[in-house]
């Protein structure tokens, strides 16, 4: 069935003082509006999304939850299996897969993982989704790889959601949006991060022609599953302001760019919530995205009457 590709938004946290705040924020989310809580996967100062997960999920009845996104390199894929399905039980069907290949470069560094070239991650990951998969189906799997081989394992327990929960990939590369093209159920077209630090050159590919060149990466890939792919686009910046030309002079600096190729950014949202409305629509004719993920709690409150205005239509 193609998707019928209607707003949706999610937020973004990682971390909360204590269990009754990290609850209390999820149920915030949820009245809000919001379709799903996210958390990143990192090595940082933020709680260890699995765990901070299962708990958003039992302080809430709607709200999806999920991983924007696993680094697949820090964890073998049957153990990701194991507790992806595990959460997706708990949650009563409510998870998000989110998985990438890594970008990061402090997060290995500081844990002493191996950052192997990108090709390299990238075929891990490719090897590590199909691990993933497999074992979500019914039955035992076996699988032979250069990266991963098991035998006649019986993942255990099996998602909730069949054939599995939905498969998020993101990233802005070719190769990595053209896995996504034709394996993901989501594809989560952003920045690329190549030096795996954040610096101006992934500023600059946050603007929109680069994001043009990226969908046509993933519609060649997808072939005739293009139209069943939900797109979807992670916000680095939400400025209401009734000084939309003020305030993007000001930010343009900051993504190393120019205050015409800003206002354009489908990443970046400036301006009054009837102009981020209007923007987000016609970035919806243009691009296809209709699933949008903000960052942080100010901003998820920032952002709310966006949520009240679109969810849904």
């Amino acid at each position: 069935m193609p998707h019928p590709r209607t707003f949706r938004f999610g937020i973004q946290l990682s971390s909360a003082p204590s269990g009754t705040d990290w609850a209390a924020l999820a149920r915030e989310a949820e009245d809000l509006g919001y379709s799903t809580l996210f958390m990143p996967d990192h090595f940082g100062d933020q709680l260890a999304p699995v765990p901070a997960l299962a708990a958003a999920a039992a302080a809430t009845r709607q709200l999806r939850i999920g991983p924007l996104v696993l680094d697949n390199d820090y964890k073998h894929p049957v153990v990701t299996a194991k507790e992806m399905a595990t959460l997706d039980v708990l949650s009563g069907g409510r998870l998000e897969l989110g998985i990438g290949a890594g970008w990061m470069a402090t997060d290995y560094e500081s844990s002493g993982i191996a950052m192997d070239p990108a090709g390299d991650r990238v075929d891990r990951l490719e090897e590590g989704l199909a691990v993933i998969k497999g074992l979500f189906a019914p039955g035992p799997f076996s699988y032979e790889g250069k990266h991963y081989r098991i035998s006649g394992l019986d993942g255990l327990p099996k998602p909730v959601q069949q054939p599995g929960p939905p498969v998020l990939i993101g990233g802005g590369g070719p190769r990595v949006l053209e896995l996504a093209g034709r394996e993901a159920d989501i594809v989560g077209v952003n920045p690329a991060v190549r030096s795996g630090r954040v610096d101006a050159d992934a500023s600059r590919d946050a603007m929109a022609g680069a994001t043009d060149r990226k969908l046509g990466w993933v519609r060649e890939a997808a072939g005739d599953r293009y139209d069943d792919l939900e797109l979807n686009m992670l916000i680095y910046l939400v400025a209401i302001s009734d000084d939309r030309d003020g305030t993007v002079a000001t930010m343009a600096p900051l993504f190393a760019t120019t205050p015409e190729e800003l206002r354009v950014s489908p990443h970046v949202w400036i301006g009054s919530v009837e102009q981020i409305a209007e923007d987000l629509i016609a970035g919806r004719e243009r691009w296809d995205v209709s699933y949008l993920v903000v960052q942080g709690l100010d901003t998820m409150r920032a952002a709310a009457p966006i949520v009240a205005r679109l969810a849904g239509t």
